[in-house]
């Protein structure tokens, strides 16, 4: 790997799925440069770097854009040498692939359809949809953990970061609706795992606990327009 100049992410400062290729960066210590986009105006980078979906995060290396954010965590993990971020055998790795997908795609899909409702009986069949998908992770905790503190085992691994990204949204969620995705009584396992992950040196480099403030303000902004109409 060459200098800094050499990699490129272009992301949004409130992606969860951003947020998760930074870590990534973050664990294997690679230098990069970090480019915001605004997506109601999108760069002329943004768009030929990813003419498909025009969405972030892209991360460009030696020129060459690589997108989709699960995409990008395993070619970082494959390019850059330290520890790794899949797990080294074949089931375990399978079995990491299909849960960070499920995080990235079902729980995403009902997370964010509960961020953005305006109408409350909306937000409250997404609510549902956001807690079953937990339970679902809980699940998943247990069979990919093997009794260890991480997902990944003793340390942070892939699902680890794909999760972890998304708990300081859930925690803006609780402060503005009151509503506790990850729960002790109901899922004791990321409960449990959820303050270990807020205390590692992943979370606290990609400043997760900074954006619960901006998340709160972004949910407030959005349904701003619904409250208005009521």
């Amino acid at each position: 790997m060459a200098g800094k100049e050499d990699l490129k992410l272009l992301g949004l400062p409130l992606s969860p799925f951003v947020i998760s290729v930074r870590m990534a960066l973050n664990m294997k210590g690679v230098s990069y440069e970090y480019v915001d986009e605004d997506l109601s105006n999108k760069s002329e980078l943004l768009l030929k770097s990813n003419p498909v979906h025009k969405k972030v995060p892209v991360l460009i290396h030696n020129g060459k854009p690589i997108c989709e954010s699960l995409v990008i965590l395993q070619y970082v993990d494959e390019l850059f040498a330290g520890r790794s971020i899949l797990p080294t055998d074949p089931y375990e790795r399978a079995t990491a692939r299909f849960w960070a997908a499920y995080a990235g795609d079902k729980l995403f899909a009902a997370w964010y359809g509960m961020v953005t409702a305006q109408a409350e009986e909306d937000r409250a069949e997404k609510v549902k949809e956001t807690l079953a998908a937990i339970e679902h992770m809980e699940v998943a905790f247990a069979e990919c953990s093997g009794g260890s503190a991480f997902f990944g085992g003793d340390s942070i691994g892939y699902v680890d970061i794909v999760l972890g990204a998304f708990l300081f949204w859930f925690e803006a969620v609780r402060r503005v609706d009151g509503v506790e995705i990850i729960n002790a009584s109901r899922t004791p396992l990321l409960a449990a795992w959820a303050e270990r992950f807020g205390g590692s040196l992943e979370a606290k480099e990609a400043v997760l606990v900074t954006k619960v403030d901006l998340a709160v303000q972004y949910i407030n902004k959005f349904r701003a327009p619904a409250a208005a109409a009521n």
